[in-house]
This record gives C-alpha cells, sequence and structure tokens, in this order.
C-alpha cells in the first residue's frame, strides 16, 4: 500500500475538497510548497493562486484556485483554510478579466479614500485566476 495523506480544503463559504492524496502543491507566502506523506508539522500563509492534488486512488490531479488562506499540515491530515477556493473548472474568464479591469482601474485613478493594499490585493487575486485559467485551457488543448 502507498502511503497517503487526508487533505481537506475549505473556504468560508464550503468544504471545496476532502480526500486521500499521494502529493500537494501550495502557494505559500514565500514561494510554492510541495506537501509529501509524512511531512513535518508545518503552518503558512497562502497567497492567491493554485492548489494541486495528486489524488491517491486514481493519480489524477484535482486543480483549485485559492485567493488566499492558510496551510496546516499536522502528520496524517493537510488543511487548506482559504479565503475564497473555487474548483479550476468553475472558473469564469470574464469575472476575472473584469476584477483585474476593475483593479487596474483603482489603481489608476487614486483618489483620497484609496485603499492601496486592497486594490493591490484584489489585482493579485484576479492575476492568479487568469494564470490558473490559461494554464488549463493550455493542458486541455495538449490532450
Amino acid at each position: 500500500m502507498s502511503m497517503t495523506f487526508h487533505v481537506d480544503i475549505v473556504s468560508a463559504e464550503e468544504s471545496i475538497f476532502s480526500g486521500t492524496a499521494h502529493m500537494l502543491v501550495a502557494p505559500a507566502e514565500h514561494g510554492e510548497v510541495g506537501i509529501l506523506p509524512r511531512h513535518s508539522q508545518y503552518v503558512s500563509l497562502l497567497k492567491p493562486g493554485e492548489v494541486r492534488i495528486r489524488l491517491s486512488d486514481s493519480g489524477e490531479e484535482q486543480n483549485i484556485y485559492i485567493s488566499g488562506g492558510v496551510l496546516e499540515v499536522q502528520p496524517h491530515v493537510v488543511t487548506v483554510l482559504a479565503d475564497t477556493a473555487i474548483r479550476a473548472k468553475d472558473l469564469d474568464e470574464a469575472e476575472a478579466l473584469e476584477a483585474k479591469r476593475r483593479a487596474e482601474d483603482a489603481l489608476a485613478n487614486q483618489r483620497a479614500d484609496f485603499d492601496y493594499a486592497r486594490a493591490q490585493s484584489e489585482l493579485a487575486e484576479a492575476a492568479a485566476r487568469l494564470r490558473m485559467i490559461q494554464k488549463l485551457r493550455r493542458s486541455s488543448s495538449q490532450q
């Protein structure tokens, strides 16, 4: 029997994924982090990007967009607590492009009540969504 661990990905709205995996890759604050079975205990903030889960039963990969959050690794359980989590197949390109446009407009047209950090964060989230959509489009066209 191959070694595995349990993965839970939860957003504020719902549980997005719960299952057994061989590997998980997440966009940690200081760079991408890969988790394999029996990884040492670890906690990290996550930035917007893609969480990739290599499933144990089929070997296929699940891709989930997160807008940020926290990664917690325990000996046999990995938990991602995400601000927002969306399955890759459910990402909306038009919505991501509109969010990117709004954030860029806000950065270009700063007013007295402007929240620069929030606009930067929204721009980073929209850009991460678009990168994931483009990556999925490339991988599906190669198959």
